[in-house]
């Protein structure tokens, strides 16, 4: 039995590609789930529409019609969420993996809803600040105001998040009067599309507001311009390529890299065991070692911690560890779930090898692993390994990151030797200080905060608030400098501000007040 085409929502209709396409498997049972091609499909058309038809719509919107159309899309999507988690457990997400991405991304989007809401003009028009006086009699100023422009936002997306990761980026392109076009990871493209099909569905948003490519892109960069916003996010040599198009380089479209990283947690030296800070620091490796079978961007890959804990630190994590049961999604006791496929699984395997060869597996078995109500080598499954490498100058665990259920243990003598340990990384998004000692934490933080997007410091006070190491939040910066890509995702309506054209305007204060009073009437205020 031949597996059906998944369709593209292109151009207002459901289309399905030609040829054979990829066949993508269920992560659990190995069978055939779908074929996901793009042959045959007009991208042209589509960018096109999206132009013509989505950004006509989105601008004729004030801010707040853009942000009730958001919460309109995220209440739809809650209301019908389990036909998105049954579909996760095939890419093989637990409840929990699939509450990360399913419900993180519907919360984003409510997130900037009221964002949208309370933080944005009532008009179509940004204006920045009072107008700055250019003439010594007060009749000629300028003033920085912010407009939709006239293209469209392609976002290209990872596998581990289909949902998470498409909301995050439409969101605020949307409230940026901004069509979208989603091109998302071919392993996981049927959840993406359902949480698509959903929206179609209800007729939430305008037409031609979002687009979804299930498949390859082709020639579509070649339609990019110096209107268009392009937010990728992948490795960091895929990241590479795409800056080096024409379309970039030559044409000025916008872009903006989410890459993985190999993001570190430091243990404090005053965090031994028997202190909050110890257990904490346990609990969250672990757990970042195995939600969405540490299939993140923003997991634990490097935990330092103090030469003289290292021992400490290896028996109590695979002590945890050793808790976690691995299995089918929904299977009884299971709390880790499969690799998205085989190849990633093959993958990760490699990496984990590489790793060990600079220390040396301290829990689990690359090659075999206990796998409740499913079969072991059907499904891509694999246990979490923990590896523990002695000598922390060793280039490997700062060069190759293991995008699964893997971490590395190293040590680190002093703060100085500490920091140059965390900047080896070249660039990471997100890191965290578990210490109750704030000197230690200042130290760290300030030393670290170049070649990071994000830092978290967790300890004994803020744990019963705390999101926890791999939580980005809508609010703030997701993003980093370097490895990690260059580039800003989220971070409040400076998102929505990066979708925007600033330009200068010159003219008389008067002239400045009419005209921005139109668009905004708090302007003339």
């Amino acid at each position: 039995m031949t597996t059906e085409v998944l369709e593209s929502w292109v151009a207002g209709r459901w289309q399905g590609g030609s040829g054979d396409g990829t066949v993508v498997r269920d992560a659990v049972t190995g069978d055939e789930v779908v074929r996901v091609t793009s042959d045959g499909l007009d991208l042209a058309e589509v960018a096109r529409y999206a132009r013509e038809v989505g950004g006509p719509a989105l601008r004729a919107l004030d801010f707040g019609q853009r942000a009730a159309v958001l919460k309109q899309v995220a209440a739809m999507l809650d209301e019908r969420k389990e036909e998105l988690y049954e579909l996760s457990a095939r890419a093989g997400s637990t409840r929990r993996d699939s509450a990360v991405d399913v419900d993180g991304g519907i919360g984003t989007t409510f997130v900037y809803s009221s964002l949208g809401r309370k933080g944005l003009p009532a008009g179509h028009v940004i204006v920045e600040g009072p107008p700055e006086p250019l003439g010594k009699n007060g009749t000629f100023a300028g003033q920085h105001v912010l407009t939709s422009p006239h293209g469209l936002a392609l976002q290209i997306n990872a596998f581990n998040f289909p949902v998470w990761g498409m909301l995050e980026k439409l969101a605020p392109a949307l409230l940026a009067g901004v069509p979208t076009v989603v091109k998302p990871a071919t392993p996981t493209a049927y959840v993406a599309a359902r949480a698509v099909r959903i929206l179609d569905e209800a007729g939430v948003l305008p037409e031609g507001a979002l687009q979804l490519v299930c498949g390859s892109l082709g020639d579509f960069f070649d339609l990019l311009g110096g209107q268009d916003h392009v937010g990728f996010t992948g490795s960091a040599h895929t990241a590479a390529l795409l800056r080096s198009h024409a379309a970039v380089t030559s044409r000025s479209a916008r872009f903006n890299a989410e890459a993985d990283s190999l993001n570190c947690s430091v243990l404090g030296p005053d965090a031994t065991p028997g202190t909050p800070e110890f257990d904490l620091f346990v609990k969250e490796l672990v757990r970042e070692m195995t939600v969405k079978a540490g299939q993140k961007c923003t997991a634990i890959r490097r935990a330092l911690v103090p030469a003289e804990q290292l021992t400490a630190v290896a028996e109590a994590a695979s002590e945890r560890l050793s808790k976690v049961v691995v299995g089918a999604p929904g299977a009884e006791g299971v709390t880790m779930g499969a690799l998205v496929g085989l190849e990633q699984r093959d993958d990760v395997r490699a990496a984990a090898g590489v790793l060990a060869s600079a220390g040396r597996l301290v829990h689990g078995d690359p090659h075999r692993v206990d796998v409740v109500g499913a079969d072991a080598e059907a499904g891509a499954f694999l246990a979490p390994l923990l590896v523990e490498v002695t000598d922390a100058d060793r280039p490997e665990p700062h060069e190759v990151e293991a995008f699964g259920p893997v971490s590395t243990l190293l040590p680190y003598r002093d703060t100085p030797q500490l920091l140059d340990l965390i900047a080896r990384g070249e660039g990471s998004l997100v890191g965290s200080v578990v210490s109750h000692d704030a000197g230690f934490v200042r130290d760290v933080v300030l030393g670290a905060a170049p070649f990071h997007g994000r830092l978290l410091v967790l300890d004994r006070d803020d744990a019963g608030e705390s999101t926890g190491h791999g939580i980005p939040m809508p609010q703030l910066m997701h993003g980093g400098p370097g490895r990690a890509g260059g580039g800003e995702e989220e971070g409040g309506l400076r998102a929505v501000h990066a979708h925007l054209q600033r330009t200068a305007v010159q003219a008389g204060p008067r002239q400045l007040a009419a005209l921005f009073a139109a668009e905004d009437p708090q302007a003339e205020k």
